[in-house]
């Protein structure tokens, strides 16, 4: 069965000197360890962030990998920390071209196993709706992939609706993934930004899109979100008795049902737990929830579709999760992989 991984990210071997080139800092780099080919992220002040492996960059060790966990498509989308919101709106265009030529010149060489999704300033929308029409016309990406939120803007704020109406417009697909957690400071140990944290900031998404009347306004926006949806739809229950009891505060820019937006967007299968993905498919329904991994990082599920495997769906839904599901987020068909 047709395997397609919408939640996976890649990097290029290496970063530019960004510090250099524009005069100040706060910019990830990419420092090779002695004696392996992985590579060390690092902040431009040397502060460590993450190791990774040459799968992260490796376009040919990552085939490799796929083949052997029987993987036919992946969707590449670059990792979150080098999304750069916080630099300056030219500078942050720099940076994502640099990403979204790399993914470009990935999924050109192999156009049957990558599909691409680009990386946009989303501190300026005007010059991040210039990169995605370059994305989609030129590079031939299916989408971009977007922070849970972008500085002090939720993504309810209007000032990206200009943005969210020229994704629309030109058919491209968002995919929507946590970062910079909320809380960080309160969140020193154990992981728990990316326990705890990245939960938290989907469902944060979500319900910002959802309260903020973006999917009535963009009603052919197709948005997925990864993990999952995170808190969302475990806490769905919560969010609703909050609009029909305080809809002075919920139903401000939208006075439609929470529940009634289900089956109105995506989510990743990545919720690490049969019992867990069972609700989800449940509650979305098979053709909204898609294959997600998170490859090639610790958190992300080893074996990519083995969960679903184990839930016992029947064929319908396991094709829908496995792929129909990701071919209607992506505008795609299968004869597009054969």
């Amino acid at each position: 069965m047709l395997k397609i991984d919408i939640h996976t990210h890649i990097l290029p071997p290496q970063l530019p000197d960004f510090k250099s080139k524009f005069g100040y800092g706060g910019f990830m780099k990419l420092v090779p360890c002695a004696g392996s080919h992985d590579l060390d992220m690092v902040d431009d002040s040397g502060k460590f962030f993450r190791r990774v492996g040459a799968n992260s960059y490796d376009a040919e060790k990552r085939l490799k990998e796929c083949d052997s966990i029987n993987v036919n498509v992946q969707v590449l989308s670059t990792v979150p920390v080098l999304f750069s919101y916080w630099a300056k709106p030219a500078d942050g265009l720099q940076v994502a071209r640099y990403l979204n030529d790399g993914i470009s010149e990935t999924v050109g060489r192999w156009p049957k196993r990558f599909v691409g999704l680009g990386t946009v300033p989303l501190q300026d929308p005007h010059l991040a709706i210039r990169e995605v029409e370059r994305c989609v016309k030129e590079l031939g990406f299916r989408g971009i992939q977007i922070g849970s939120h972008v500085g002090k803007w939720n993504l309810s704020a209007k000032e990206l609706f200009p943005f969210y109406e020229a994704c629309e417009k030109l058919g491209a697909c968002l995919f929507v993934h946590p970062w910079d957690m909320a809380g960080q400071d309160r969140m020193p140990e154990y992981f728990l930004p990316w326990l705890v944290g990245m939960p938290a900031e989907s469902s944060l998404a979500i319900c910002s899109m959802i309260f903020g009347g973006v999917f009535e306004k963009f009603p052919k926006l197709r948005v997925a979100f990864a993990h999952g949806g995170g808190a969302f739809p475990f806490t769905l229950g919560r969010i609703q008795r909050g609009f029909e009891s305080r809809p002075d505060l919920c139903a401000v820019d939208s006075q439609i049902s929470p529940r009634e937006f289900i089956g109105r967007f995506f989510v990743d299968s990545l919720v690490h737990d049969p019992s867990a993905l069972k609700y989800l498919v449940g509650l979305m329904g098979p053709e909204h929830v898609c294959l997600g991994s998170d490859y090639p990082f610790p958190l992300g599920e080893e074996s990519p579709g083995k969960i679903i495997r184990d839930c016992g769906f029947d064929e319908r839904a396991e094709k829908w999760l496995s792929h129909d599901a990701a071919l209607n987020w992506l505008a795609m068909k299968k004869s597009d992989f054969s």
